[in-house]
């Protein structure tokens, strides 16, 4: 009876230590942001921020890309089942410009109108009737090709920078570990590898930041040169049309696009 009731204060104190011992936190991602200095943080930042613009430039592109092909195909149908110019250019007036090929097809037939109507009344217009068109094909192609290159260099920068932004992170988590680790005089593995591996974190980051945005850049690259090769060969038969004065002769059944469906109508006429 005795040793039960001289056991149970004993019993009760080592309950009462055993919940004021606090436990050691636990190594983790988390734990390492929350025991970083300003260095540490700021960096973190910068990548979370690089993430951000990252996918917000992948989705916006990406979208446009889809609009750009939906809204080309349709406009492109349309021109080559077009009996005349003048009903491509009414179709413009009524819908608007949407979409590069019918940017190209707008400006290049208003520049064949307005210098056949006012000739080359500024220096800007010098030239005949062709040289003014090309020079505005020209100027419409180097306008979309900006236009499609627009982000492509901040994809390229973060995809460049994003991996050595975390290893910094890594280099300077791992340097302050080990001063905290000198400084307590654990050197052991169980000490060492949780610290560290925390730090390890950033570079890790690092890689997931760029890896998307290097394959997107990769992809809207590639999209890009394509979109610039089917805008370069469309230029080319649209001057031809605009210069020459020649037209599509279609059916209600058929719209063909060999050479012998192509007849001469009056140049004028399309001006």
């Amino acid at each position: 009876m005795t040793d039960t009731v001289t056991s149970t204060p004993d019993a009760a104190a080592l309950a009462v230590a055993h919940t004021t011992v606090p436990s050691a936190p636990t190594p983790g991602f988390g734990h390492f942001i929350a025991q970083s200095d300003a260095v540490g943080q700021t960096l973190f930042a910068i990548l979370v921020i690089m993430s951000l613009i990252s996918w917000a430039l992948i989705v916006i592109k990406g979208v446009a890309l889809v609009l750009r092909q939906r809204r080309s195909k349709s406009f492109l149908d349309f021109f080559w089942n077009a009996t005349s110019l003048e009903a491509v250019q009414h179709e413009i007036a009524t819908h608007g410009v949407q979409e590069p090929f019918a940017h190209l097809t707008s400006h290049a037939m208003h520049a064949q109108t307005h210098h056949a109507r006012y000739g080359a009344a500024k220096l800007e217009e010098a030239g005949s009737g062709q040289d003014f068109l090309t020079r505005t094909i020209k100027k419409v192609l180097d306008e979309e090709t900006m236009r499609l290159e627009s982000g492509l260099t901040v994809l390229a920068t973060i995809g460049a920078t994003a991996p050595f932004v975390g290893l910094f992170g890594t280099v300077w988590g791992v340097y302050h570990a080990l001063l905290a680790i000198g400084a307590t005089g654990a050197g052991t593995l169980d000490k060492v590898a949780g610290p560290v591996g925390e730090a390890l974190i950033m570079t890790g980051l690092g890689l997931a930041v760029a890896i998307p945005a290097v394959m997107a850049y990769n992809w809207l690259t590639r999209s890009n040169r394509v979109w610039s090769a089917r805008l370069d060969a469309f230029a080319f038969e649209l001057f031809t049309f605009l210069s020459t004065g020649q037209t599509l002769k279609t059916t209600t059944t058929e719209a063909p696009r060999s050479a012998a469906s192509v007849r001469p109508i009056n140049p004028q006429a399309s001006a």
